[in-house]
């Protein structure tokens, strides 16, 4: 956090001289030479190991950094949420002093940087189409069950938990969140219930043996879909859950609920009012839906600042993009949906994030043997950049419950209380 490490923030002003910035950090260059920002002990360390990497520090920002880290340019050493928190410390500091030249010893490396090649630009976006939604899907999801089992809860649930103390360990909090969720919804037995984006099947597996309905979850990853169904199988759900390797444009029927838990995201802004029609088709009449997903907290829909979001779309969620809420809300009217109740969760996403960045570093050794050293190091910047963002209200998260537009007053609860019932 910038106060921890007396970050001096003032845009414009000589306050911003590298000699005022004090960070718990060490810089060690390939000749052994190396510099503290901090007369405290580093609690990170940022190694150079030749002159090509300087590069990556001349305008220091998120997306430089992490991609210098994840590439092999340099080697970062300390804990992930220590290295997030200082290189949101360094690319603020770089994006207020941007136009000065501080005296010391970064100094001395801005001018041996300038006449060294900078790093590769980002490239643009591809138009999204559903061959290139599936690719960038199971990018990410497709690493392997193994690697996500060594540090989410033993339920396999990839998405925000819900802390009703705030005390609960993390298998509890995501048991307690989809209880939260089929609540919301108003489950009964008998219910048909699609899940769009089902993982590897812990919301269906909890909504057909705890509260009797009969599932379908849809995924585009094969990795999911496969665990999916074998846990169905030994749970002996055959009969009311049926997993698909489908894409949500081409589910048919009718459902009396609707769940899209951390699947959104991958659908594009302009895509939402389509997704919300396609599953505004798919309701009843007086069925319910509920949407579960991350939002950006800028109204003009920016990505995170300091180049955070460009590190995400480039290395960990191809082709991802983040709402904001008034623009979910809109999309959804739009689809022929009516929006009839809204919770945020930005916090709980926080402790998700920062728990999930515990338990991946506690298992460091198992998961390097699970997967290569790049994506190794995308993860640990992920999950620790992501429990920084939901901290710092840069995303959030949101839960949202609506119906069929102009549906029956008659069907709507006429308060919230059946959900803590």
């Amino acid at each position: 956090m910038f106060d921890q490490f007396k970050l001096p923030i003032a845009a414009g002003t000589a306050d911003n001289a590298l000699d005022k910035l004090t960070l718990p950090l060490r810089i060690e260059l390939w000749n052994g030479e190396h510099t503290d920002l901090s007369p405290d002990p580093p609690r990170v360390t940022i190694r150079i190991p030749g002159p090509g990497a300087l590069r990556y520090l001349r305008s220091p920002s998120l997306y430089s950094l992490g991609r210098a880290y994840v590439e092999g340019a340099i080697d970062v050493i300390g804990r992930a949420a220590d290295i997030i928190d200082i290189g949101n410390a360094l690319a603020a500091w770089s994006a207020a002093s941007r136009d000065e030249h501080p005296p010391g010893f970064l100094a001395h490396l801005r001018q041996a940087l300038g006449a060294l090649p900078g790093a590769r630009a980002h490239g643009g976006g591809h138009g999204r189409t559903r061959e290139r939604e599936r690719d960038a899907i199971r990018y990410h999801y497709d690493v392997s069950n193994d690697f996500y089992a060594a540090w989410l809860d033993p339920g396999m649930v990839y998405s925000c938990a819900y802390f009703e103390r705030g005390d609960e360990d993390l298998a509890t909090a995501q048991i307690r969140k989809i209880d939260h969720i089929l609540k919301k919804i108003d489950l009964r037995p008998g219910h048909t219930l699609l899940d769009v984006g089902c993982g590897w099947g812990a919301l269906v597996l909890r909504a057909a043996s705890r509260f009797g309905a009969h599932c379908v979850g849809v995924t585009l990853s094969e990795n999911q879909a496969a665990l999916a169904r074998e846990r169905v199988a030994r749970a002996g759900l055959q009969d009311r859950v049926e997993i698909r390797l489908q894409d949500y444009r081409d589910i048919d029927g009718r459902f009396e609920r609707i769940t899209s838990v951390g699947m959104f995201e991958h659908v594009g802004v302009r895509q939402l009012k389509d997704y919300f029609a396609r599953l505004s088709g798919l309701l009843t009449a007086d069925g319910i839906v509920m949407n579960h997903g991350i939002t950006s907290t800028d109204p003009g829909g920016a990505a995170t600042p300091y180049g955070g979001g460009q590190f995400i779309n480039e290395y960990v969620f191809p082709h991802g993009e983040l709402a904001h809420l008034g623009m979910v809300i809109k999309a959804m009217q739009e689809g022929g949906l009516e929006v009839r109740d809204v919770e945020n969760l930005r916090r709980h996403y926080a402790r998700t994030c920062a728990i999930w960045t515990e338990n991946f570093e506690r298992n460091a050794d198992l998961l390097r043997t699970l997967t290569d050293k790049r994506r190794f190091r995308i993860w640990q910047l992920y999950l620790a950049g992501c429990a920084y963002a939901f901290v710092h209200d840069r995303i959030s998260l949101y839960q949202i419950v609506g119906g069929k537009a102009g549906g029956d007053p008659a069907q709507i609860p006429w308060s919230r209380l059946y959900m803590y019932a």
